[in-house]
């Protein structure tokens, strides 16, 4: 199970990415030869890398009850070791003997949201 990000912070990286990607090429096309247009250019790309990573990965996968946080470096957390709920201004920090995982709740979609939440209160654990 996939909890999505918002379609807002998606489309973020979607315009900025076409944005200094069509900055980048028209200052190579005008034959500028300034370093930073190459520079442009390549920040384009990255955010367009950024949204495809985003896209196909979203925020957070759940499978065989193995949470992991979907970002350059994976951070994964066995649901059955969860020890500790906390909950901070509407962010979710999953605490183990061992690791830490913490879920920014501003960043999903709503109804990643309501799914999150019940997987949650299903784990029957004190949230602080």
């Amino acid at each position: 199970m996939k909890i999505r990000y918002k379609k807002k912070r998606l489309n973020y990286y979607l315009i900025f990415g076409v944005l200094w990607t069509v900055l980048g090429s028209l200052s190579i096309i005008s034959h500028s030869n300034i370093i930073l247009n190459y520079g442009s250019l390549i920040l384009g790309v990255l955010f367009f890398g950024k949204y495809y990573f985003m896209t196909n990965r979203q925020y957070l996968t759940i499978e065989n009850g193995i949470i992991s946080k979907n970002q350059l470096i994976p951070k994964k957390i066995n649901l059955n070791e969860v020890k500790v709920i906390k909950k901070l201004s509407g962010d979710y920090i999953l605490q183990t003997d061992s690791a830490e995982l913490e879920i920014d709740t501003e960043l999903i979609e709503e109804n990643s949201l309501s799914v999150l939440n019940a997987l949650l209160k299903n784990l029957n654990l004190e949230t602080k």
